[in-house]
């Protein structure tokens, strides 16, 4: 099925594929929670008709469609929601406060439930084996981990996998990527500052966690500043501080979290290790002390087959027009879709969806992020004819 074509298609079941994606919106469900939302998937592949295991990494699900030999390519949607409080005008906007789809995974699962839908439909023409992974858990979760360990990738072992986001920094009706790294390695960080607390007024008879915590995170910064190669790339940031209940009560103690990136693997365990030190040394030189802790799993540096691209590029070019399909710069957010391309060929798409129209301007993991629902028939229509275009390829 040429791109156009699938691009037709998708169009005819456009409003399918929105009323999905605002039923899930209304729902959002957090990593390894997405019950509801597994139940939506399955109960949509058993009108299909479409064979499916689960669960699957906890809470996931995995569709198959052809003759279930290879070649066998994969597709895959992440369903899990992030702890915000939505504050869109939209009318289908979360009934669980709190909660929010602010990264656009029910976009993204809609999206792979209408490419299912089409390949269903045209199952004659796939040549082999389409997977559909709709996995949890990929905001800090490392869902993608999981589903690989849990052998999505085998029989039939997978040759080829792509994914979707919804990315807002592009207008509706373009997509992005690059050949190589395209996103960074990430890790999260935790971080405890202990001293003794005591009465504001006396802080000579105290040692204070408050003190000793800001000049680490000021200090932290030139890990940046002053140690990264400037023709590098690297973030420290922290973004939570928690200390004392009282204006006048220094506290015992003073809780962080932040997060660290790079480009590579091995700059991430650089920063990891240069923030540790930083921290226990500053924290020291105020009697104080600095527990450093990076839980949860290090995401690898999310990296394109350059093969892969330029196939992507050339489906997107005849769906969209050769102007419409950009390389981009490398970004510093992470994905875990990375673990899958560790093991296999693949590409990660950024799917234009930013229309000032309609206000859905807002960045991804942002109260306000406001999704334009005209992008979502493009990316079904993308996974449609990423999936059949590499069988038609892979059987030559």
């Amino acid at each position: 099925m040429h791109a156009k074509e699938a691009k037709k298609k998708a169009r005819k079941i456009s409003d399918w594929i929105i009323e999905i994606r605002r039923e899930l919106h209304r729902h959002p469900e957090l990593m390894y929670e997405e019950f509801k939302t597994s139940e939506l998937v399955r109960r949509e592949l058993d009108k299909l008709g479409i064979p499916y295991e689960s669960p699957i990494a906890k809470t996931g699900v995995l569709g198959t469609i052809g003759s279930g030999n290879g070649p066998c390519v994969a597709l895959r949607a992440d369903m899990d929601a992030l702890p915000i409080h939505e504050e869109t005008d939209v009318p289908f906007k979360s009934e669980i406060d709190g909660k929010m789809h602010a990264c656009g995974h029910d976009c993204h699962t809609s999206m792979l439930l209408g490419a299912a839908k089409i390949l269903k439909e045209n199952e004659k023409d796939v040549n082999g084996t389409i997977k559909l992974l709709f996995q949890p858990a990929e905001e800090g979760g490392a869902g993608g981990k999981l589903m690989r360990e849990e052998g999505v990738l085998d029989s039939p072992e997978v040759e080829r996998i792509f994914g979707l986001h919804v990315w807002p920094l592009l207008p509706t009706g373009t997509i992005g990527s690059r050949e190589g790294v395209f996103l960074a390695a990430t890790s999260f960080l935790e971080m405890t500052v202990e001293g003794e607390g005591g009465h504001a007024a006396m802080p000579h008879l105290t040692r204070d966690p408050v003190v000793a915590s800001a000049q680490i995170i000021t200090n932290l910064q030139t890990i940046i500043s002053r140690e990264l190669d400037p023709l590098d790339s690297g973030v420290v940031s922290i973004s939570t501080i928690h200390g004392g209940q009282v204006s006048n009560v220094i506290p015992p103690e003073v809780k962080l979290m932040g997060t660290i990136r790079s480009l590579t693997t091995e700059g991430l365990k650089i920063l990891q290790n240069r923030v540790k030190t930083v921290a226990e040394t500053i924290a020291q030189a105020h009697s104080c002390k600095a527990i450093v802790s990076y839980p949860g799993n290090d995401y690898p540096p999310t990296v394109n087959d350059s093969e892969m691209w330029n196939f992507a590029k050339g489906v997107g070019s005849e769906m969209l027009g050769e102007s419409n399909t950009v390389d981009l710069e490398p970004v510093m957010g992470g994905e875990d879709f990375a673990y899958y391309t560790e093991k296999v060929k693949g590409c990660f798409v950024a799917l234009g969806m930013r229309n000032e129209k309609i206000d859905a301007i807002y960045n991804v993991h942002h109260p306000l992020f406001k999704m334009d629902e005209e992008a979502l028939h493009i990316g079904t229509a993308l996974h449609t004819a990423f999936a059949l275009q590499s069988l038609e390829e892979l059987g030559a």
